[in-house]
């Protein structure tokens, strides 16, 4: 457990990486909503404020802060004598950490958005759910979207790690041939009313659960690439 510690301690030597940039980065995507909704609401604009998407900016950060993470200390690690499952172990338990801290500032932001009427611009940035949801759900909604994001983007970095710029291309071309697949057999078995209709009834926090599904299978799939990986060019 030591060593898996140590691995934790590693990736926060730069406070900067997981702690400090998220929250300059949300912050400024809060201040320039802020700023625009005024703006609008001072030219007599109405219906301004209604929703945005600005709480997404530190979930799109932290899956590359896991990218890059992996890819400039794992061969920093494995100088040191680390594991390649500690280090993969400390890196997953820098995740939950982060991800449930960060969940709990996001959750206090939805409560003080809810307290002040849409930071007294009716708007809406953090309490995606609406008001009537309970703290807990917020967390548990912020925790599992940064666990995706995290385990997603450690996946991916763990291919560049294992096959370079070969399995880079690849992986995106496959990725690609993929996503275009999925698209057209949902088209062609007229399954979009279908996965609408789950999706609703799933809500929100049960889409959240659901994301634990790919989360896990990135998290094996990272663990078992990482394992062959060398950290020559």
């Amino acid at each position: 457990m030591t060593r898996i510690w140590n691995v934790v301690r590693l990736h926060l030597v730069n406070r900067w990486t997981y702690i400090v940039l998220p929250w300059i980065i949300m912050g400024t995507a809060f201040a320039m909503t802020l700023a625009i909704w005024m703006i609008l609401r001072s030219v007599g604009v109405t219906g301004i404020g209604v929703a945005s998407g600005a709480v997404g900016s530190i979930f799109i950060y932290l899956m590359v802060a896991a990218i890059m993470s992996i890819n400039l200390t794992f061969p920093f690690a494995l100088g040191f004598s680390v594991t390649r499952r500690d280090f993969y172990l400390g890196t997953a338990l820098t995740f939950a950490l982060i991800g449930a801290g960060n969940a709990l500032v996001l959750t206090a932001l939805a409560a003080i958005e809810i307290a002040s009427d849409g930071w007294w611009l009716n708007g809406t940035i953090f309490t995606v759910l609406g008001p009537d949801a309970s703290p807990l759900a917020y967390w548990f909604l912020f925790f599992t979207l940064q666990l995706f994001c995290c385990f997603v983007g450690a996946a991916i970095a763990t291919i560049y790690m294992r096959w370079r710029v070969n399995g880079m291309v690849l992986f995106w071309v496959l990725g690609g041939v993929a996503l275009v697949g999925g698209f057209a057999l949902i088209t062609y078995t007229n399954s979009w009313a279908a996965i609408g209709a789950w999706a609703t009834e799933s809500g929100a926090i049960g889409l959240a659960a659901w994301s634990l599904v790919p989360t896990v299978l990135a998290g094996v799939a990272g663990f078992a690439v990482l394992s062959k990986a060398t950290t020559k060019n």
